[in-house]
C-alpha cells in the first residue's frame, strides 16, 4: 500500500499507532457486543491516550451512527418511540449541533474534562443505579435533552443523561433499548454535520472512521460470543470500574 493510501486510512504511518487504534475499536466493539452499551465511553477513554480529543470524536462518529441505526432499526415500536420522545430528540439534535459547531474553539482541557465527566457519570449510573428526580412532560424532555446534547457535542458521549432519565421514568426494557437507539441516533446526525462544518470530518477522516467501524463490528461479534461464556455481571463491573478510573484520569489531566 502506498504512502497516500496509508495517510488516508489512519492519522499516522506509525505502525504502533495504527495497531493501537485498531485494537481500541475492537475492544470498544467487544464492550458494546457484550453489554449492549459503552461504545463511545470505551473508545474515547482509550483513544484520548494516544490522539487528540477532537480527532478521537471524528473517528468515532461512523461507529456510533451505524450501531445506533441498527439498534433503533430492530425496535418493534419505532413509531411510538418517535412520537413519545420527539421533543427529547429535537432538543438533543439542536444542542449537539450548536455545541459541535465550535468544537475547534474549545480548549483541549475543556474537552478532556467533559469526556471524563461523561465517563464518570456513565459508570456511576450503571454501577449504583443513579437516577434523576424527573417528572412527565415536554419540559423535562427538553431540559434533559439540552444537557445531553451539550455533553455530546463536547465529548461524543451523551448517553448518561438519556439513560438516567429513562431509568427514572421506569421505562420497560424493550422500550428502553429502542428509545436509547432513537435518541442516540438523533444526536449522531447533527454531531456529524457540526464536525463537517467545523472541518474535522473530511473524506480521509471518513475512511479512517470506516476502518474504525469495521474493527468495531469485529469486536461486537466477539462480544456477543463471549456473552454466552463469561459471567456478564463480573465483566460489567470490571469494565465500569475501568471507565470510572479512566474518567477520573481525564478529569485530572484536564484540570491539572
Amino acid at each position: 500500500m502506498n504512502t497516500l493510501s496509508l495517510q488516508a486510512l489512519l492519522p499516522s504511518l506509525d505502525p504502533q499507532l495504527i495497531a493501537s487504534i485498531c485494537a481500541i475499536f475492537v475492544f470498544a466493539g467487544i464492550v458494546k457486543g457484550f453489554l449492549g452499551i459503552g461504545l463511545p465511553a470505551a473508545a474515547m477513554g482509550l483513544l484520548t491516550l494516544i490522539i487528540s480529543p477532537t480527532e478521537a470524536i471524528s473517528l468515532l462518529w461512523l461507529p456510533i451512527l451505524f450501531t445506533n441505526i441498527f439498534q433503533y432499526g430492530r425496535a418493534r415500536n419505532k413509531r411510538e418511540i418517535a412520537t413519545t420522545y420527539k421533543w427529547f430528540a429535537v432538543a438533543i439534535f439542536c444542542s449537539i449541533f450548536l455545541t459541535s459547531l465550535f468544537i475547534n474553539d474549545y480548549p483541549t482541557a475543556l474537552l478532556t474534562v467533559a469526556i471524563g465527566i461523561a465517563m464518570v457519570v456513565f459508570s456511576l449510573n450503571l454501577l449504583f443505579g443513579l437516577s434523576l428526580p424527573v417528572g412527565p412532560g415536554r419540559g423535562w424532555q427538553v431540559g434533559v435533552g439540552i444537557v445531553s446534547g451539550v455533553l455530546g457535542g463536547l465529548s461524543s458521549i451523551w448517553s448518561p443523561p438519556v439513560a438516567m432519565y429513562l431509568m427514572a421514568r421506569n421505562t420497560p426494557k424493550d422500550m428502553f433499548i429502542g428509545t436509547t437507539g432513537f435518541l442516540f441516533l438523533a444526536g449522531c446526525l447533527p454531531l456529524g454535520a457540526g464536525l463537517v462544518i467545523s472541518g474535522l470530518i473530511t473524506w480521509p477522516v471518513i475512511v479512517k472512521s470506516l476502518l474504525g467501524l469495521l474493527m468495531t463490528l469485529t469486536g461486537f461479534r466477539i462480544g456477543e460470543i463471549l456473552r454466552e461464556r463469561i459471567s456478564q455481571d463480573r465483566f460489567r463491573q470490571i469494565v465500569l470500574v475501568a471507565f470510572l478510573i479512566m474518567g477520573g484520569r481525564l478529569i485530572a489531566t484536564g484540570l491539572f
